[in-house]
């Protein structure tokens, strides 16, 4: 089991990685940050805003699963978001340059710091 700090070390060894957060999306407070590149406290708050949204249409839904993660496309980056399945309200927030990163692989290690973290 990694704590934040690890997995913050570990997320930054990705491909592309540029940036990464642990986040408390009930405050949208940061639990921890690494990077550069981005100012992850405004990005903390604005991709709470994102599972907040994204978890409201799904009860709209009516839809009884689970966000594994989402993936917003910008020209240049990717942003990676994951719920944190073992502390529900926390998300890993992760930064990739899209020239250097492979999202598939990236997808997977970020899969498995989640998987590793002990909060």
């Amino acid at each position: 089991m990694a704590n934040i700090r690890d997995t913050l070390t570990e997320l930054l060894q990705i491909d592309g990685a540029t940036a990464c957060a642990v986040v408390d999306a009930n405050s949208g407070m940061l639990l921890g940050k690494e990077g550069t590149g981005v100012n992850l406290d405004i990005a903390a708050a604005g991709n709470t805003e994102v599972v907040r949204a994204q978890l409201k249409t799904m009860k709209a839904l009516s839809i009884k699963d689970k966000i594994e993660d989402i993936l917003i496309t910008l020209n240049t980056q990717y942003h990676i978001i994951r719920p944190i399945v073992e502390k529900p309200g926390l998300f890993i927030y992760v930064v990739l340059d899209k020239a250097k990163a492979n999202l598939a692989m990236a997808r997977y290690r970020v899969n498995e710091c989640e998987a590793a973290l002990d909060v």
